[in-house]
């Protein structure tokens, strides 16, 4: 699955947590969150906090990677 957007990424977090057989509430729980962040999380709210996301993704072993750039892209700026 590409992550591209929020809500992608909420949408993952939800099936992620649903193939645990977890509920909002033990996800919160175990995060040390807010039951409305995992709902806010979950529906794509763009502006949750990154850390609390990314804590959730890895309590739900999730694996986030980011290649490394080319060395071309790293001195051209003009790539961004």
């Amino acid at each position: 699955m590409t992550l591209n957007d929020s809500k992608t990424f909420g949408e993952a977090i939800r099936i992620y947590r649903k193939r645990q057989g977890a509920t909002q509430v033990q996800l919160a729980a175990v995060a040390n969150t807010g039951v409305r962040f995992i709902g806010d999380l979950e529906n794509g709210k763009p502006t949750v906090q990154l850390d609390k996301a990314l804590r959730v993704a890895s309590i739900l072993g999730m694996k986030i990677e980011v290649p490394e750039p080319a060395t071309e892209a790293r001195n051209n700026q003009e790539t961004l």
